[in-house]
């Protein structure tokens, strides 16, 4: 789905547009286009520090967030591509751990841009041929890469890393994907290398026989968890072991037992990579460190806090698919406190929005729905349906800024969830941009 991003900057708002006009504006899977396009710039992939490569449905940006938190609490410079940004395009880019800045934004656009006519490269290739040819250029000790769409077709898996991983499964963009867990693994394992450690959580048996099928074929070693490592949960800690290694770290400020699992994943793979010196103590730091916007995350102090009584508290989530939905519902149960929340909730036109809320229900006492602006989305009156079929109260508003404004009343206990691109314009409505 085509993600209309603009930007406050003339000259990168400006290649933004000579963006539009090339791609096809829709997500388009295949390494021809992109093996071409990077062929054009000097194959800058071939050229980056030593790459971690992160896929999975749910739970990869968190797991690069654990991995540049324990690379740099070890005193390593590293470079960053995720996606989508929330805010600000910039944000997809972290040249040496800073986001980049717009000058350097617009020049790598440009120069990628020039060479891109007849290709036919989608957004999301352009970016990532920019974000490369940044990487090729600046020195740094590791660069972490998030898969965008799948794994096996996706732009980003024409890299030489030296650990790959994959995070949580669920059912997600199964027009491109497949309709089944066993077809979206085979597309994420698609990351697999030669001699590569895969690192991947647990998974039901036939998933991980798939998997364990598709690395051995490319050759690469699978490290599975609870075969090869495992990880425990406490109230306050984290327990990883491996044969002959234990470590244990605070649990993570990110909110969510799925986190943890998250931040284990990303220990394996720094333990099963050989490139970067990770000590103990920086994988401890990882917990602590770590920080990913709109992940449950509770809103500071802005704007948009301002406008509810006092002693209300919002909280934001990117979830938009079942698998999501699930460990939030969970993690709503212990910080709501028995309190009354109250949903606002917005979801794109390709997601399954009955799946997202049927898994919240149980922990959500009403629900406003709203549009999600620039972008094809379920109706709020539809979503308003769907939440009352589930035996909640519910009602529709012409946009999340509305229905704050009907919350005014008392103190509330908010959730915004359903699609990363609304959780982008309540971070910008709160003065709360990531950085």
């Amino acid at each position: 789905m085509p993600d209309h991003a603009t930007s406050s900057s003339p000259a990168v708002q400006h290649q933004l547009d000579r963006l539009w006009a090339l791609s096809p504006g829709a997500d388009i899977l295949g390494l021809e286009r992109i093996t071409t396009l990077l062929a054009r710039l000097g194959d800058p992939q071939d050229r980056l520090p030593p790459v971690f490569h992160v896929a999975g449905t749910n739970g990869k940006g968190s797991t690069c967030a654990f991995l540049r938190a324990a690379i740099e609490a070890a005193g390593h410079v590293v470079h960053v591509y995720t996606s989508p940004h929330l805010v600000r395009f910039n944000e997809r880019i972290r040249v040496a751990g800073q986001l980049i800045d717009d000058d350097a934004l617009a020049s790598l656009l440009a120069a990628v841009l020039d060479v891109a006519d007849g290709i036919g490269a989608s957004f999301f290739e352009v970016t990532t041929a920019a974000a490369f040819l940044a990487f090729s250029r600046t020195p740094a000790d590791a660069c972490i890469i998030e898969v965008g769409l799948g794994g096996r077709l996706d732009a980003t898996n024409v890299v030489h890393p030296v650990v790959t991983g994959i995070a949580q499964l669920g059912i997600d963009h199964q027009s491109f994907l497949g309709d089944t867990l066993l077809e979206i693994a085979s597309e994420k394992a698609g990351i697999a290398k030669a001699g590569v450690p895969l690192v991947t959580m647990d998974y039901p048996r036939a998933i991980r026989e798939r998997i364990a099928t598709i690395a051995r074929q490319a050759g690469a070693p699978v490290l599975a968890r609870n075969i090869a490592w495992t990880s425990e949960t406490a109230r306050d800690a984290v327990k990883y072991s491996e044969i002959g290694f234990t470590l244990i770290t605070n649990r993570p400020r990110l909110v969510g037992t799925h986190q943890s699992r998250n931040l284990a994943l990303a220990i394996a793979m720094l333990r099963h990579q050989k490139a970067v010196d990770i000590p103990d103590v920086a994988l401890r730091a990882a917990a602590d460190w770590a920080h990913w916007p709109a992940r449950l995350q509770h809103l500071g102090p802005g704007p948009l806090v301002a406008r509810l009584p006092s002693g209300s508290e919002i909280w934001l989530d990117g979830a938009h698919n079942a698998a999501a939905a699930r460990p939030l519902a969970q993690s709503l149960a212990r910080i709501a406190r028995d309190r009354p929340v109250t949903l606002v909730t917005g979801m794109l036109a390709n997601k399954d929005a009955a799946s997202v809320l049927r898994e919240l229900a149980a922990q959500v006492d009403h629900v406003i729905a709203v549009p999600v602006p620039g972008h094809a989305h379920h109706e709020p009156a539809a979503l308003a349906d769907i939440a009352r079929i589930l035996g909640l109260s519910a009602e529709t508003a012409p946009s999340f800024d509305a229905a704050i404004d009907t919350l005014r009343d008392a103190p509330r206990f908010v959730l915004i969830a359903g699609t990363l691109y609304l959780a982008g314009e309540v971070l910008a409505a709160n003065d709360e941009p990531p950085t």
